[in-house]
Parts: structure tokens; sequence; C-alpha cells
């Protein structure tokens, strides 16, 4: 697999110094801009463009045509570098399924990636959209369903999410003010075989379990319109986690007749302090076992979709054997937890 990121790195406070000065914001508002992105436990973020350029987009036509422009480069990469790893050629490759939130397009940008790394045009497309930061999960969970199907074939995961060019620069209120402390740009790609295909997998997807939380469908995600993407998030998600997450958990263990002392490694989306520490509480983990998701955190900020690929990629090199948990919640409120084996 290939976890990237875009070549312009900023400091957290001249992140959070750009957003004052692009909000024209007041005292008491910069204060507690300044405050709020001080708490996230981010202390980096790698942006798609130079922070001066972000003044100049001048709305949802633009932003998403960035999108596309710069998103490509940042998953063909990502591609060739996980093709090389895993020893596979592009045309190698059976199925490709692309997911990202933060930019949309008919051909969706995975038309493009095919002509751009050379993989078959019958490779079979399965776009998504509006998972967002469960999507890395869930696309690890759908493709070993996939598989289960088609145990000779080879598939790619690829995300993309440029989380900076969502900037909404007449939105003062909490969500962006947090949103804006938390989310940076990168992607990742993932090729995934099937039980009787000749490639090494460095783990294998034993199970998973899907979770639709009710009455949650205005805790987070994206407010649409001429506008673009305005973000919407509430304190619901940890509450959330913490009330149900262990269950959901506790039940795929129980499905395959595994406790929580069975796990080795756990594969934390780093969705931010308070998200994080939800897990922790939650599932009753110590701060080691979530090490991995807070460094990611505070080196690049929360990827949205990619954020849980960026902490696998750092957990590759397990003892044969190894079972780990990886997770991760996003609009709904949904979870997805995947079950793995390192091989």
């Amino acid at each position: 697999m290939s976890a990237v990121l875009p070549e312009f790195v900023h400091p957290q406070s001249a992140i959070t110094e750009a957003l004052v000065e692009g909000l024209d914001a007041d005292e008491k508002t910069a204060t507690v801009i300044r405050r709020v992105h001080a708490a996230t436990g981010v202390n980096t973020r790698h942006l798609v463009m130079p922070i001066a350029e972000y003044r100049a987009l001048d709305g949802f036509t633009h932003a998403n045509r960035l999108f596309r422009e710069l998103g490509l480069p940042l998953i063909e990469r990502a591609v060739r570098e996980a093709l090389d790893t895993a020893s596979l050629a592009a045309e190698d490759i059976d199925f490709l399924f692309f997911t990202t939130v933060t930019g949309v397009g008919a051909p969706s940008l995975d038309a493009e990636l095919i002509h751009a790394v050379g993989l078959r045009p019958d490779v079979k497309r399965i776009p998504s959209f509006g998972l967002g930061c469960v999507a890395g999960a869930s696309a690890l969970a759908r493709v070993a369903d996939l598989l289960q199907g088609h145990p000779g074939a080879a598939a790619l995961v690829v995300s993309i999410e440029l989380c900076s060019l969502t900037v909404q620069w007449d939105d003062r209120s909490m969500a962006n003010i947090v949103g804006t402390g938390l989310f940076g740009d990168g992607a990742s790609a993932v090729v995934m075989v099937g039980a009787d295909h000749p490639a090494p997998a460095f783990a294998h997807v034993v199970g998973s379990r899907s979770a639709l939380y009710p009455e949650s469908l205005d805790a987070i995600g994206w407010t649409i319109g001429s506008f673009g993407f305005r973000l919407m998030l509430t304190a619901a998600v940890p509450e959330l986690i913490a009330s149900s997450l262990a269950a959901d958990l506790d039940q795929l263990l129980e499905d395959h007749r595994l406790e929580r002392s069975d796990i080795d490694v756990w594969v934390a989306h780093p969705g931010g302090p308070r998200i994080l520490e939800a897990f922790s509480d939650s599932l009753g983990l110590e701060p080691a076992d979530l090490a991995v998701s807070w460094d990611v955190m505070a080196e690049v900020g929360n990827l949205s979709s990619s954020a849980v690929l960026h902490v696998l990629q750092r957990q590759d090199r397990h003892p044969s054997g190894h079972k780990g948990v990886l997770f991760a919640v996003g609009p709904g409120v949904s979870a997805e937890l995947v079950l793995l084996e390192w091989t």
C-alpha cells in the first residue's frame, strides 16, 4: 500500500493565522480560533496549494476544478507506489474502488486515473461518495467482500481527500473553526488480492461489521450548496462512540470466536482528540494502543477517508498471525470495523 501527502507543509500556527486573516475575524473570534486550533493535537498539515493561494478561491466551481487537477497527480503517485510494493502491474488489477468526499465529478476522478496509470479499460470501477471519514475502512471491508466471490482477482482501493479546498471564508461557525483546525490533504492506495491470487499481502481481512446509528443524520457531514461543502459537526459523535461502538466491536469479535485480549494491533481513524479519547475510553484501550493514530493526527491532521489508511500504512510490519481491528466513524453516523490478520 502507499500513503502520500502533497508538498506544501505548514505548522498549525501558520494555518491558524491564515484562517484568522481570511475569515476577517474580530478579536474575540480570533481568540477562539487560536484556542480551538491549539487544542486539536495537530502540529503540522500538508496542503495541496501554497497557503497564500487559498484566498483566491472564488467559489465551488473553482475549488472543484482544482480538486480534479491537483488530486489526479496525488492518486497517480499513490497507485504507482502501491503497485510497486505489491510487485504487480497496472494491467493486473481487476477492480477499482475509488472514494472521496471533497470533490465531485461525472465521470469521477478514477476514470482519469485509469488512463494515467494504464489500468485495463475493462477494470470494474466502484466510485464512492458520501461515506466521509468512514470510507477508508468501508472500502477495505467491501472490497474484501467482493474478493470472496473472485478469489483469483486483484483490486485497488484508492482514496483522495483535499479538505483544504472546501474552506468557507464566510463561515465563522464553531463547526468551521473546529474543521479548519483538524482537516488536511492526502491520498492513499491499497492493493488487495483474493485468496487464490499469487501476490503476497501484508494482512488480509478476516471479517467486518457495519453500523448506522439512529437519529444521528445531522451529527457530522456536509451541507452542500452553491457555496460548495460546508461542514456540519456536533458533539454527538464522541457520545455515540461512547454509547455504541464497544457493542459492535464485541459482536464482531464474538462472530470470530475472539475477545479484545486477542487483538494485537488497533488501527483507529484519527478524527480528532475527542474522537480518539472516545475510542480509548469506550473500548478500554491503553494510550500505547492508539499511539500511531495520535502520531498521524499530530503530523498531518484528519485526512477524512484517507486518514485510517495512513495509520494502517505505518502498521504494515507485524508478525504473521497477529490480529488487528481497523475502525472509523463517519456521516450517518456510521461506523465500520474491520478484523485483520497479518500474514
